[in-house]
């Protein structure tokens, strides 16, 4: 188990880390074919001054680069040394997905599908028991970073669950773009995180094996301001101010593909359209058959699939109804 105990010293992974210490500590999660263990590193840097203890997550899904990103740059920046209380950064959690460019472990499961695990479950289950049994007992605050999947590109959003006035006054603090209501997932991390009373906030931004420096501005500067709201952000460090209130998706709904062909994307991800707008094409590969897609409804397009080709039926935008601006909540 890891635990802060009295005089403020950690102890994580069996090893003790004491105030003012940084320390990089590997959790092993399982080994190759050819015996070669496989570690998942874990950078912990703490302040002289006890305070919150805030973990920061991504690659929960190995092929979700972007989050990967966001928290490797708020480690090269130094932004993960505190003035007061720790910060935990696992950039990498699924280390089995990263290494092979795979959303789930070598055993076909998702991780985010199986917390919190078991002792002698399936790999997948395995890890997710050893991470919510040794890391997460210690956190405060979560923030775990993820992008959409495969080809559909998210824009940069929280996803938050309807009524739980905490986490939207850290939403507003962190100020992604768009803030979604959102409920948990079954055996996620984030379910996981409610059940245990810890706060988290699930940052979602970008598509899987793409790294988008917007997307990454996002999630660093929308941590800086959390940092920053804890007392945890070095004065050196200016926690950015937003650009605007984030916007509330209150609800959504996903515009299909009507025909299989070409997809020709009209519009950039976050946009806003009138109902009607003309927002893709889809045509056959011969120049004989051409589709307009219009909007349903007015709304803000928070998802759009950036694969060139779609079946009949595709996901191909995510379009929201109503919206309002967070301030007003």
């Amino acid at each position: 188990m890891a635990h802060i105990d009295r005089n403020n010293v950690l102890e994580i992974l069996g090893k003790k880390i004491l105030p003012g210490q940084g320390a990089v500590i590997n959790l092993n999660m399982a080994k190759l074919y050819t015996t070669t263990s496989v570690e998942v590193p874990v950078i912990i840097e703490r302040s002289k001054k006890p305070g919150p203890v805030v973990l920061l997550t991504a690659g929960i899904h190995g092929d979700e680069i972007n989050g990967v990103e966001i928290v490797r740059q708020i480690i090269s920046r130094h932004i993960n040394k505190p003035v007061k209380g720790t910060v935990i950064c696992i950039p990498v959690v699924n280390v089995f997905g990263f290494l092979n460019l795979a959303r789930e472990f070598p055993d076909g499961r998702d991780l985010n599908r199986v917390f919190p695990g078991t002792k002698n479950g399936s790999l997948a289950s395995r890890f997710a028991y050893q991470f919510v049994s040794k890391i997460l007992p210690v956190a405060d605050f979560c923030l775990d970073f993820h992008t959409g999947g495969a080809s559909r590109f998210n824009v940069a959003q929280l996803r938050v669950l309807k009524g739980d006035e905490k986490s939207m006054k850290f939403a507003g603090i962190f100020n992604a773009p768009f803030t979604m209501y959102s409920k948990t997932i079954t055996k996620s991390y984030r379910e996981t995180c409610y059940k245990l009373g810890k706060m988290i906030l699930l940052f979602e931004g970008g598509k899987s094996m793409d790294s988008n420096k917007d997307i990454a501005t996002h999630g660093v500067e929308g941590t800086m301001r959390i940092l920053n709201h804890l007392g945890m952000l070095k004065p050196r460090f200016l926690s950015p101010d937003p650009v605007a209130p984030s916007i509330i998706i209150e609800s959504s709904s996903w515009i299909r593909a009507k025909y299989s062909g070409l997809l020709h994307m009209k519009i950039v991800c976050g946009k806003h359209v009138e109902k009607g707008e003309y927002i893709a094409t889809i045509t056959d590969p011969y120049g004989k058959f051409r589709h307009k897609v219009v909007a349903p409804n007015t709304g803000y397009i928070i998802n759009v699939n950036e694969s060139p080709i779609v079946y009949q039926g595709d996901a191909i935008l995510h379009i929201s109804t109503p919206q309002r601006s967070i301030d007003e909540e």
